[in-house]
């Protein structure tokens, strides 16, 4: 029986001709990344464990950035900025994006923005949505403070080889229907607990057809079903992709052996998928925009890994085109570059003339730490990844999850809304 790329993948890291799964396999690690809340917590550790001198096992396979609470939101934010810059520079780490100097944003965008990526490669990371690498056809997964201190030493890590779980979908999507609502489709129908340390594999037409941006979103939130990684099979559009932000194709294409073996196989007609939301305070708690008709935000927020890339914010401008919100809008753009592109090509300006709020590239809205908190029982429509209560603030707020296009919409109502009907009003 053949193996599956996460197997393969595998296989590769662990130098093993062949793995299957449910084993446990010590495999080296590709690429490392820490940031600025997760960092600090692991370099401590590593510190402790192995000595204040003792050096990282590659520092060139190290990235490391600040992002989550950017700009410094107090003293300790501060502080843990100034842990890793110190970090940074004992260890001689050169992959070092630290916010407001030259290039920097949401690590999530960040790496494979600037060629970290490569498909084929094992890449951790201390920050569960690492899982977003998968899309460009990498192993990457999220890992604890432990184990990211143990990776900054030794370079390998210890996993379990998972099951697949794999995700046909097939036609063309509708007009303002987003990857974000397929994956909410695919989340609400298996749980959060649906693909538990399972991989999660998209396939079909559908995904052939996504650009980049758009498969990132749906890796991103596999984790969101409880997965180890979600991951999609490179092809030209990852070629092409990965050579423009590398500069080489140096990288060998790892796919499906013909006979792979898959848990489970769903299949989905895009057709039949719609403009979804999830309601609090999970998300797999899944209802058609339509069903929510009505239901009054106090905030919309258009951002983080999930939301602000350059393609969310293209649909989002073209929504917002014209008009004014009704609600106070927090538009973040993902990176620099992304901010820079969408100030290009007019997108900033359509966002600010709408009414809606600029912010430099960071997490802080996404996961209520700064700019953009959440009072007591208030509601916001957010492009973001988690909605558990407490997620954006308050802990009485509520917070529904949707696509770029469905929270431009409901900005401008002031109220939850199926994009498809904003045109007709």
């Amino acid at each position: 029986m053949g193996m599956t790329i996460s197997e393969k993948i595998l296989a590769k890291a662990s130098g093993r001709k062949k793995v299957e799964a449910g084993e446990a396999v010590w495999a080296k690690v590709d690429l490392l990344m820490i940031h600025e809340l997760t960092g600090p917590p692991a370099i401590n550790i590593f510190k402790r464990e192995f000595g204040e001198r003792t050096k990282v096992w590659d520092p060139d396979k190290i990235v490391v950035i600040e992002d989550h609470t950017v700009p410094s939101k107090d003293v300790d934010s501060a502080l843990c900025r100034q842990i890793l810059a110190k970090f940074v520079k004992e260890q001689g780490i050169k992959h070092y994006y630290p916010f407001g100097i030259g290039e920097y944003g949401i690590c999530h965008v960040i790496l494979p923005q600037e060629g970290h990526v490569k498909p084929g490669d094992l890449i951790v990371g201390a920050d569960s949505h690492t899982v977003t690498y998968g899309a460009l056809g990498a192993f990457a997964t999220g890992i604890g403070h432990t184990e990211a201190a143990n990776v900054l030493y030794t370079g390998d890590i210890l996993l379990k080889v998972p099951e697949t779980l794999r995700f046909v979908i097939e036609g063309k999507l509708e007009r303002f229907v987003m990857a974000k609502d397929v994956i909410l489709r695919i989340i609400g129908d298996i749980g959060v607990d649906g693909a538990n340390y399972k991989a999660m594999e998209f396939a079909g037409s559908t995904i052939s057809s996504m650009s980049v941006d758009e498969r990132m979103t749906l890796s991103n939130m596999s984790v969101e079903a409880g997965a180890k990684v979600g991951i999609i099979e490179p092809d030209e559009k990852t070629i092409e992709f990965v050579k423009e932000k590398r500069g080489s194709v140096d990288f060998r294409l790892i796919k499906n052996d013909p006979d792979a073996l898959f848990e489970k196989v769903y299949e989905y007609d895009a057709s039949e998928i719609e403009p979804l939301v999830a309601k609090p305070f999970s998300p797999a708690n899944v209802a058609p925009a339509r069903e929510l008709e009505g239901l009054e935000i106090d905030q919309a927020f258009i951002g983080s890994c999930t939301g602000g890339k350059y393609e969310d914010l293209k649909v989002a401008a073209s929504i917002l085109k014209g008009k004014r919100v009704k609600v106070r809008t927090i538009v973040v753009p993902a990176t620099i570059k992304v901010y820079m592109r969408a100030l290009r090509e007019g997108l900033i300006e359509e966002f600010l003339k709408a009414g809606a709020v600029i912010g430099p590239p960071t997490c802080g809205p996404c996961i209520g730490l700064h700019m953009g908190v959440l009072g007591e029982g208030e509601v916001a429509i957010s492009t973001s990844n988690r909605n558990f209560p407490g997620r954006m603030g308050h802990k009485s707020s509520k917070v529904y999850l949707a696509s770029p296009a469905t929270v431009a919409a409901s900005a401008v109502a002031g109220k939850i809304v199926d994009p498809r009907d904003l045109e007709v009003r």
